[in-house]
């Protein structure tokens, strides 16, 4: 349902608050192998998110990404919209440019209500729900170094 750089966007996210702290920032190199994308394109998706102030960045020898203080508090729908925009929420699964209320498509009426219940869970989801997840051991991103080792996918 959302893009693949969406979900790179989300898993980086989830990522950077697992690992990064005042005093360490997570490079490009590090999270793009760590989360097995391509580091130029992970690296254009999180400028991104610095752009629409979801992390922060530096640049320098120290440099990297980190959360920040509203970070952890973001609902995914923010990080959805900063990356693809919130039209998965309104266009139609068939692609007509015309399907709406009023003059439905085939599954227009099927999939109206799996839709709205998906954006209210992207509006209610926040990144720190998703990081105590994987800190609780509920769910997965990959193996990250010095976590414990339910976290392994």
């Amino acid at each position: 349902m959302i893009s693949k750089t969406s979900g790179y966007a989300i898993r980086g996210l989830v990522y950077l608050a697992l690992k990064s702290s005042d005093a360490y920032k997570v490079g490009i190199h590090e999270l793009a192998a760590e989360l097995n994308v391509p580091q130029p394109f992970l690296g254009k998706i999180m400028q991104g998110l610095v752009r629409h102030d979801i992390i922060n960045s530096t640049k320098g020898r120290n440099g990297g990404f980190f959360i920040n203080d509203r970070t952890l508090a973001t609902p995914i729908i923010d990080v959805v919209n900063a990356i693809d925009g919130l039209s998965i929420f309104h266009r139609c699964f068939l692609g007509l440019h015309d399907c709406n209320s009023e003059k439905p498509c085939p599954m227009h009426h099927h999939v109206i209500g799996f839709r709205n219940s998906l954006q209210h869970l992207f509006e209610t989801l926040t990144v720190q729900t998703m990081v105590t997840d994987v800190e609780e051991g509920f769910s997965v991103l990959k193996r990250i170094p010095g976590t414990p080792s339910s976290l392994v996918s």
